[in-house]
């Protein structure tokens, strides 16, 4: 049985989470259903997004309003449990299908600050769901990430 697509936006140019949004809007103008699940970035306003319920749905379970690197070693502890219950509701979104797209948007980056192993990654995308497509983002890709994506783009400023 074939599983869901998925898409890697990588490198250290501008523009990946704005890609992904842009397949997410392109997925809802189709009457499809999207989550975005946002890591490591700071808190932004939910209001836009409210407004394109249900079809976009945007999920950020960090609790500090500024951005993961910006924050004390102690506050960086307490905010992977946060993350890893990202994770966890990522899994059960790709177990049940419950979504036509799903955005995990700087899910890259939480490999690179060692929060979580690629392997747990692989793990989760191994169990989505034959019709539940996956858009990854962040500034570099591991390899076994590399190796099980159908398109990956590596998005680099050239001036």
């Amino acid at each position: 049985m074939e599983k869901g697509m998925i898409q890697v936006y990588y490198g250290s140019g501008q523009g990946k989470s704005a890609a992904a949004l842009g397949n997410a809007m392109r997925i809802a103008s189709q009457g499809l259903k999207t989550i975005i699940i946002q890591f490591l970035k700071s808190e932004i306003n939910s209001d836009y997004f409210e407004k394109l319920e249900p079809e976009i749905k945007l999920f950020r379970f960090e609790r500090s309003k500024e951005g993961f690197q910006n924050l004390s070693d102690e506050q960086k502890e307490e905010e992977k449990i946060n993350i890893l219950n990202g994770l966890n509701y990522a899994k059960k979104v790709l177990g049940t299908g419950e979504c036509d797209l799903l955005v995990l948007d700087e899910i890259l980056g939480v490999v690179d600050e060692g929060i979580i192993p690629e392997d747990d990654i692989l793990e989760v995308l191994e169990g989505r769901s034959i019709n539940t497509n996956v858009i990854l983002t962040g500034t570099s890709i591991t390899p076994g990430i590399f190796e099980i994506a159908d398109n990956v783009l590596n998005l680099q400023p050239e001036k």
